[in-house]
């Protein structure tokens, strides 16, 4: 059966509040004592420090009795008459004023450590707030790191199943003319190769662009060699012309000649005016009056800039401000995922992608690539 510690506690308690008193006001009469035939005046501050000691380790009730030996050692010893309780009249102020003095000093010490324990204290309790706080932020930071991965999971297969849709949906579609040209009497051999070279450079394509994705989240830098942009440009359109048709929308080019060669990757600035353009095919999926997309190139303040322009519905402030957060989307089928990748991918290529509405109606995207000193020398 376990023993209680409270009566030692309390006996402790007890010794200190009566001990330290009875101790410090007997050490202070020896040395007074022994002091006095020293000064012509009676010798009694030592008799302060007794009682500041006893109130500082006692508390408060141990100065007060401090301070009552004190009286009583100073009024039989120290003040005429010596060895009687009798004061005399000439001895009553001086007398008077160290019980005042004592008083003050036993009250000036237990306050001091009153106030150095409650600061004691609250510093405990701020030290254990602080450790519960920072274990609660680690967790918290804990439970972030794990929802950041979960996202960017969430955001890499959103951008997977984007970027890749059109490329397969353009190798169905070739899968499906090919069995037409197959099925027609006598077989259309010619076609049926071409259509299957396509579906090799589509099926290409997504592989492609699935490894891009993957260095672009990894956040690998660019395959970047020297590119002619007007070059990557006309590829560009002449993969979407079948779909331009399609949707029965005009294509133009605007495209300044001899521009200087800059440093990309092919593959994802394509994907980049690829995702410009079909967003622009679809602003003007709606409209009633023409279909006009024009992509332009040129060189401004040592940057080619390119533009693709549409006639579409345009854009207001709010979504021009919102469209390159990821999964923000106007369609109704949309996953926000392009627009977003698009501006991850021009800047890593060190330019920026800006949206603005068009002044006869209509959105203007246009992103800028930087030309160095090396560009213009090759």
């Amino acid at each position: 059966m376990p023993i209680s510690t409270q009566p030692e506690s309390f006996a402790r308690s007890t010794i200190r509040s009566f001990g330290t008193p009875l101790l410090s006001v007997l050490v202070a009469f020896v040395l007074t004592y022994l002091l006095q035939p020293l000064f012509p005046y009676p010798f009694l501050f030592l008799f302060f420090g007794a009682v500041m000691i006893s109130a500082w380790f006692g508390g408060t009730g141990s100065g007060l009795l401090a301070v009552l030996l004190s009286t009583g050692v100073v009024a039989y010893f120290f003040v005429p008459p010596y060895y009687s309780w009798f004061i005399s009249t000439t001895a009553e102020a001086y007398f008077v004023a160290f019980v005042l003095c004592a008083l003050a000093a036993g009250w000036v010490s237990s306050v001091k450590k009153k106030s150095e324990e409650a600061l004691e204290h609250a510093l405990d309790q701020l030290e254990v707030r602080v450790s519960e706080r920072t274990a609660e932020l680690l967790k918290t930071q804990t439970e972030l790191a794990r929802l950041s991965q979960l996202l960017s999971m969430g955001q890499l297969t959103a951008s997977i199943a984007h970027e890749i849709n059109q490329p397969l949906t353009a190798v169905v579609t070739h899968g499906h003319a090919c069995i037409e040209w197959l099925s027609a009497n006598p077989p259309n051999l010619q076609k049926t190769r071409q259509t299957a070279e396509r579906i090799i450079q589509d099926g290409t394509r997504a592989g492609a662009v699935l490894a891009r994705i993957r260095a672009l989240f990894n956040r690998e830098a660019p395959a970047k060699d020297l590119l002619d942009i007007n070059e990557v440009i006309h590829e560009l359109t002449t993969f979407v012309r079948d779909e331009a048709i399609r949707r029965r929308v005009v294509v133009r080019s605007e495209l300044i000649p001899g521009l200087p060669k800059v440093q990309g990757d092919r593959v994802q600035l394509q994907q980049v005016l690829l995702n410009l353009v079909g967003n622009g095919m679809d602003a003007m999926s709606d409209t009633t009056g023409p279909r006009e997309l024009v992509i332009a190139s040129r060189a401004e303040n040592d940057e080619i800039v390119v533009r693709v322009e549409d006639s579409g519905i345009g854009l207001n402030q709010e979504t021009a401000e919102k469209m390159f957060d990821p999964f923000f989307t106007t369609k109704p089928h949309g996953i926000g995922m392009g627009l977003s990748i698009s501006r991850s991918i021009v800047e890593a290529h060190e330019g920026k992608l800006l949206a603005s509405p068009r002044p006869s109606g209509g959105a203007i995207f246009q992103f800028t690539l930087p030309i160095r000193q090396r560009d213009f020398n090759a």
